[in-house]
Formats: structure tokens, C-alpha cells, sequence
């Protein structure tokens, strides 16, 4: 089993009682440097991460799974990480994202509804010579490359 793997069944191990977490993705860099993201419906606390670390390394050193020294870093995304699930974009919901499409467009807004084929957006759009007008757009997930959530400090 590659360690990815094993790290993915130890997170599900732990968070198995906590129905509002849920792990977003692992990875394991050239650095031996080991990142598991992991999010909460209401996020995630940092004794959740603390705890889930703890746990997963424990175990990868009592299964000697990494033969080399590595770095462990748990956590939940970054404010500029993409969205890479479903749960994620449904915690969105009433923010505003930044959607990138495979044919090179792209479109701003306010996330409305989620489905597992598409999300309805809000977006401002401008009429040559008026003022923008809000409408309402139905994006199929297919077509996206990247969603980001857009974030406002006002």
C-alpha cells in the first residue's frame, strides 16, 4: 500500500466519529514533506489537527511506513486553495468564488446552489451602456478547471 493510501485510512480512522469533518486531500512531496488537508462543515479546530497528526503519525512510525525522516503537516486548506469537492463547494454556499473554465473563461460569483452535475452562481453582468444586472448562470462541474473562493475584507 503506498503511504498515501495508508495516511487517507488513518484519517478516515480517526475522523470516523466526527460527521462534520472530512478529509480534502493528501500528498506527499519530493521534500518527504506529508500535507493532509482536512475541513469541517463549521472547520476545523487546530486540536482536531493536532489530534489527527498525532494519530497518523503514531502510527506510520509503529508500521515504519516512511523509511526516511519526514515532515508532517495537517491542516485544513488555504484560503487561496481550490475547491476539490462537493462538501466544499456546499459549505460555500452565499460566497462569492472565481471559476476558471477549460475553455479559457472565466466568471465571478456568489455560489447559490450546488447539485452533483452543476452549481448555480450569481453573477453582475454588464449591458453595453447600462448599469450590471444580476444573473443567475448554471455552470456544469464538467466544464470547470479551478474554483477558488473569493475572499472579501470588508
Amino acid at each position: 500500500m503506498q503511504v498515501e493510501e495508508r495516511v487517507k485510512a488513518l484519517v478516515e480512522e480517526k475522523i470516523a466519529d466526527k460527521k462534520d469533518l472530512f478529509l480534502v486531500d493528501v500528498k506527499m512531496l519530493p521534500n518527504n514533506k506529508l500535507i493532509i488537508e482536512v475541513d469541517g462543515d463549521e472547520g476545523i479546530s487546530i486540536q482536531e489537527c493536532v489530534d489527527i497528526s498525532r494519530h497518523v503519525g503514531f502510527h506510520l512510525e509503529e508500521e515504519n511506513a516512511i523509511a526516511q525522516a519526514y515532515n508532517l503537516e495537517v491542516s485544513s486548506p488555504g484560503v487561496g486553495e481550490p475547491l476539490k469537492l462537493q462538501r466544499q463547494y456546499i459549505k460555500n454556499i452565499g460566497r462569492n468564488l472565481a471559476i476558471k473554465f477549460k475553455d479559457g473563461l472565466k466568471k465571478e460569483g456568489k455560489l447559490l446552489e450546488v447539485t452533483p452535475t452543476g452549481l448555480l452562481i450569481e453573477e453582475m453582468v454588464k449591458q453595453k451602456g447600462k448599469k450590471a444586472t444580476a444573473v443567475k448562470t448554471v455552470i456544469n462541474v464538467n466544464e470547470i478547471i479551478e474554483t477558488t473562493v473569493l475572499v472579501s475584507f470588508k
